[in-house]
Parts: structure tokens; C-alpha cells; sequence
């Protein structure tokens, strides 16, 4: 039976969940809401053998979507840096989870499919 003290730690992944917020250093692009795309990975306390197949053990990946949501909906930054460094933050203040990854994607350059940011966060312990 292998050892699994050195296994890694099991991820959830959530792609291109679909936000609306107002963004941009530029004066027309803060007129209204902007459409994004949040790409979330996160690494819970628990491992998947450990949830015994119980919801209840797991971090809730729709509560996480619906959070970042609300709070993208509920910000009005100018740089995408900026929100998805706040993004992580909250999210590791809100959820169980040791790390975090948010992309970001602004679809703002005309002859480019689309801009991104990404941020790699850690809980602090202690």
C-alpha cells in the first residue's frame, strides 16, 4: 500500500465562472458593468478520502462561486491586479481552505482573445 502522508493535497477547480463588476482605469470603461471571467482553484483542510462522500465535510464549490460573484459585484477597482489580490484574500478570510489560485480575464484589448491576471494565495496558520 503506497504511503500517503507525501500525496498532494487534493484541488478544486471552478473555470471561467462568469462575474459582473465595474473595472478599469479608463473613463469609459467604468461607466457600467464590465463582464469577467474567474477562474478559481482551491485547496481544502480536508482530503477527499477524509469526506467520507458527506457534503457537510466539503467545501461547498457553489458557495464558493456564488461569493466571488457578490463580492466582484460589490467592488469597483481600477486594476484586475487588484481584485483578484482582494479576491484570494476574502476568499481564504471565508472558506476552509489552505490556498488559492484566481485568474482573472478582461476582455479588453481589441485583437487579443482576452487579458489575465492570476494570484496565488496561502492561509496564514496562527
Amino acid at each position: 500500500m503506497a504511503n500517503d502522508s507525501h500525496s498532494s493535497p487534493d484541488q478544486v477547480h471552478i473555470e471561467q465562472l462568469e462575474v459582473f463588476t465595474v473595472i478599469g482605469v479608463l473613463e469609459h470603461e467604468r461607466k457600467g458593468l464590465q463582464r469577467l471571467t474567474i477562474s478559481i482553484s482551491f485547496t481544502p483542510y480536508q482530503k477527499a478520502q477524509d469526506l467520507a462522500d458527506d457534503i457537510d465535510k466539503a467545501v461547498n464549490y457553489s458557495a464558493i462561486a456564488e461569493e466571488t460573484q457578490r463580492f466582484a459585484r460589490e467592488q469597483s477597482v481600477n486594476l484586475i491586479e487588484t481584485l483578484a489580490d482582494y479576491l484570494a484574500a476574502h476568499l481564504l478570510r471565508t472558506f476552509s481552505i489552505q490556498d488559492v489560485t484566481v485568474e482573472i480575464r478582461k476582455f479588453a484589448l481589441q485583437d487579443a482573445k482576452y487579458v489575465s491576471v492570476k494570484a496565488t494565495r496561502t492561509a496564514r496558520i496562527g
